[in-house]
């Protein structure tokens, strides 16, 4: 790959570090915001460099190259430096979410044994505090070793020496819709993207980041470690539980550091612009903040306009927000917009969306606000198309995003027929080289925009006519003030007759579950949903606040949301 930053083509991400560390030694590189009190913690680049040189060294101890190393951290600098260290000892990284103590979905026991690791690496903090995991994951040929990254450490660097084809990490899909699924994601793959993402969202050099998803989620690792390492630039890590707590702090460290980026999934500028009106928000001044990535699950017109009107009076620009579409299939971005445009937004019909058409509204009733994504980030290719034939379908007709170019993956790991199925798609008459199919749905406007619409395996069809869950959720939560926000779930069931019906769970907000009149509310739900999709709502269930399941990064794992249902494991508090 020919790098415009760096003039020639980069071996691999190793070969990154070692320059920014020469580059620019003394250069602030990671800061970690502690949780509660404390000073914040700081590597440069020098430190980075070193700490990450000598984890490998003892890494290389106990695996060999290409061996695996599952990652069990919270977020932290010591996830960071871990990273680094497997990429330098070309020892493929497999970051996994810190497993609850106690849960009934947890999938650590699956991604355990289908990357079969040699070693296991966590910090000493978390062994200490949870001695479980060391019961959870024994096994007599997997070695642990602990990562201190503010412990002042010096090493050589490794003597392998990792290519661009080596395999830099697994990265195991979120189940939202299946299984864990571990996508083999090579040096030359993060390359490509960070390249690809620095040019379209027009990033500067050194350029200060602030980053609360988890590191483990393919969008808290490559927009909070790998493109500021790219850049050369500053990354202020946040925990994802001191988000969750108190979510204007993220709001106010891109004030404290002047942060050019940052970005979370749609629901994280929902809960802001919630608490905006419920806190004081001081003399926060977010006028540096200049790319707002909304991304990772589908964005929301509603949640654009809270956003804006609520924190422009401190300095937020309309055009800052950015709306982009990726997955971890293609190593993270797919597309995006201009940096300081602002969000496209289309009015649609909702008939003509069931109908798989993004048709003007006939009247207002009939509209339906949607925001692209944007447009497919250079280098990339992509198409949409019929999922049933493959062949390409015009503007404005809903069909399968499918993606190709050299951030798109080499497969999944040990699962040839669904690597086959899933990264190997062609269309028909089309010479080129093979497609991921992404198992999105979308359409294209005449400008080349992608509008998502939704998932294949979410999509509702009833009568023979789509309907798209989210809108569905949409419309419950504002049917009602005891609805939590991006707290429900839509989908359907077969009846013994073949009938399609419609089923929504929603959780409902602490505050309302004493007093929860669950009939009125239900009515009130159904005759909402009724009125703005034309369809009937065989059952409505209530539950408790945060007991929906949901994937790391958030999105709604309506699948299983779905199983737990019919099995009568939900934690209900009413249902009609």
């Amino acid at each position: 790959m020919d790098d415009a930053l760096f003039g020639r083509p980069l071996a691999s991400m190793a070969e990154l570090l070692a320059i920014r560390a020469d580059q620019a030694p003394d250069a602030p590189a990671f800061t970690w915001l502690p949780e509660r009190e404390g000073e914040p913690v700081a590597l440069t680049f020098a430190q980075t460099r070193q700490r990450a040189h000598a984890v490998a060294t003892e890494l290389l101890r106990h695996a060999a190259p290409g061996d695996r190393a599952l990652l069990l951290f919270p977020s932290g600098l010591d996830c960071v430096v871990a990273f680094l260290a497997c990429l330098a000892a070309g020892v493929v990284a497999v970051p996994m979410m810190v497993p609850r103590r106690v849960t009934a979905r947890d999938s650590s026991a699956a991604i355990l044994t289908d990357c079969e690791p040699t070693v296991i690496l966590t910090s000493p903090d978390l062994l200490e505090s949870r001695p479980d995991l060391a019961d959870r994951f024994r096994a007599d040929n997997i070695a642990w070793l602990t990562v201190d990254a503010t412990r002042d450490t010096h090493s050589e660097p490794p003597a392998h020496v990792p290519a661009g084809s080596d395999i830099a990490l697994l990265q195991y899909t979120s189940g939202s819709t299946s299984t864990p699924k571990g996508v083999v994601v090579s040096h030359d793959n993060i390359l490509a993207n960070v390249e690809m993402i620095r040019r379209q969202m027009g990033h500067p050099a050194r350029a200060t980041n602030v980053n609360w998803v988890p590191l483990y989620h393919d969008m808290g690792l490559m927009m909070g470690v790998m493109q500021p390492l790219y850049l050369g630039g500053h990354s202020i890590l946040m925990a994802p539980a001191a988000f969750m707590r108190r979510p204007l702090n993220w709001l106010r460290a891109i004030h404290k550091y002047r942060a050019a980026t940052s970005g979370a999934p749609n629901f994280a500028y929902d809960l802001c612009a919630s608490r905006a009106h419920q806190e004081a928000v001081g003399d926060l001044d977010l006028s540096s903040w200049t790319l707002a990535l909304n991304g990772a699950e589908p964005v929301n017109a509603a949640t654009i306009e809270r956003f804006t009107n609520a924190f422009a009076p401190y300095g937020f620009a309309p055009g800052a927000m950015y709306p982009g579409y990726g997955l971890a299939e293609a190593t993270l971005q797919v597309t995006g917009g201009l940096r300081g445009a602002l969000p496209v937004a289309r009015s649609v019909s909702r008939d003509g969306l069931r109908r798989g058409r993004a048709d003007p509204p006939r009247d207002q009733a009939d509209s339906q606000i949607t925001i692209s994504s944007g447009q497919a980030a250079p280098g990339c290719r992509m198409a949409i198309v019929d999922p049933d034939t493959g062949a390409r379908v015009p503007p404005l007709i809903v069909g399968e995003i499918w993606v190709g170019g050299p951030h798109v993956a080499q497969g999944y790991w040990r699962k040839p027929e669904v690597t086959a199925e899933t990264f190997a798609a062609r269309i028909p008459t089309e010479e080129t080289e093979p497609w991921l199919r992404t198992g999105d749905l979308g359409f294209l406007d005449g400008d080349g925009a992608l509008f998502l619409t939704s998932r294949i395996k979410d999509l509702i069809i009833i009568r023979g006519m789509n309907h798209y869950p989210q809108d569905i959720e949409r419309t419950a939560q504002d049917s009602h003030p005891a609805m939590r926000r991006d707290c429900g779930a839509a989908f359907s069931i077969t009846e013994q007759d073949g009938t399609e019906r419609l089923v929504i769970v929603q959780e409902v907000e602490r505050t309302r579950r004493q007093d929860l009149d669950v009939d009125a509310i239900a009515r009130t739900v159904r005759e909402a949903v009724t009125t703005a999709h034309d369809i009937a709502v065989h059952a409505i269930v209530f539950i408790r606040p945060a007991s929906l399941p949901k994937t790391t990064s958030g999105k709604i794992q309506r699948g299983k949301v779905r199983l737990l249902w019919q099995q009568e494991e939900l934690d209900v508090i009413g249902s009609a």
